[in-house]
Protein backbone atom coordinates (compact mmCIF):
# COMPACT_ATOMS: atom_id res chain seq x y z
CA UNK A 1 0.00 0.00 0.00
CA UNK A 2 1.38 3.46 -0.51
CA UNK A 3 2.75 5.74 1.60
CA UNK A 4 -0.38 8.29 1.46
CA UNK A 5 -3.19 5.66 1.54
CA UNK A 6 -1.48 4.27 4.39
CA UNK A 7 -1.45 7.24 6.57
CA UNK A 8 -5.04 8.15 5.57
CA UNK A 9 -6.12 4.37 6.88
CA UNK A 10 -3.99 4.95 10.29
CA UNK A 11 -5.79 7.86 10.77
CA UNK A 12 -9.07 7.30 10.56
CA UNK A 13 -8.32 3.68 12.85
CA UNK A 14 -7.83 5.96 15.51
CA UNK A 15 -10.39 8.60 14.56
CA UNK A 16 -8.09 12.03 14.56
CA UNK A 17 -8.53 14.60 12.06
CA UNK A 18 -6.52 15.67 9.69
CA UNK A 19 -6.32 18.97 11.76
CA UNK A 20 -5.19 16.89 14.82
CA UNK A 21 -2.59 15.33 12.40
CA UNK A 22 -1.26 18.94 11.59
CA UNK A 23 -1.28 19.86 15.38
CA UNK A 24 0.82 16.57 16.33
CA UNK A 25 3.38 17.02 13.36
CA UNK A 26 3.56 21.26 14.11
CA UNK A 27 2.51 21.70 10.19
CA UNK A 28 -0.68 23.54 8.44
CA UNK A 29 -3.85 21.36 8.14
CA UNK A 30 -3.16 21.88 4.20
CA UNK A 31 0.71 20.46 4.60
CA UNK A 32 -0.70 17.32 6.60
CA UNK A 33 -3.68 17.07 3.40
CA UNK A 34 -0.92 16.94 1.34
CA UNK A 35 0.66 13.85 2.65
CA UNK A 36 -2.39 11.89 2.47
CA UNK A 37 -3.39 13.12 -1.18
CA UNK A 38 0.36 12.14 -2.02
CA UNK A 39 0.71 15.24 -3.32
CA UNK A 40 4.25 15.94 -1.38
CA UNK A 41 6.39 13.71 1.11
CA UNK A 42 7.06 14.02 4.61
CA UNK A 43 10.57 14.92 5.91
CA UNK A 44 12.27 12.08 8.20
CA UNK A 45 11.46 13.64 11.44
CA UNK A 46 7.90 14.10 10.09
CA UNK A 47 8.08 10.17 9.30
CA UNK A 48 9.61 9.18 12.41
CA UNK A 49 6.72 11.19 14.13
CA UNK A 50 4.22 9.60 12.58
CA UNK A 51 5.80 5.90 13.18
CA UNK A 52 5.94 6.78 16.96
CA UNK A 53 2.81 7.62 17.38
CA UNK A 54 0.92 5.39 15.53
CA UNK A 55 3.56 2.65 17.30
CA UNK A 56 4.68 1.26 14.19
CA UNK A 57 8.06 0.74 12.13
CA UNK A 58 9.17 3.07 9.33
CA UNK A 59 9.13 0.09 6.89
CA UNK A 60 5.59 -0.26 8.02
CA UNK A 61 4.53 3.10 7.74
CA UNK A 62 5.80 3.50 4.17
CA UNK A 63 4.95 0.38 2.78
CA UNK A 64 8.10 -1.05 2.65
CA UNK A 65 8.37 -5.07 1.93
CA UNK A 66 11.54 -7.43 1.74
CA UNK A 67 10.49 -10.52 -0.62
CA UNK A 68 13.44 -12.87 0.02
Amino acid sequence: MEFSKKLKQLRLALNRTQAQMAELLGITVRGYRNYELGAREPELSVLIKLADYFEISLDELVGRTFSK
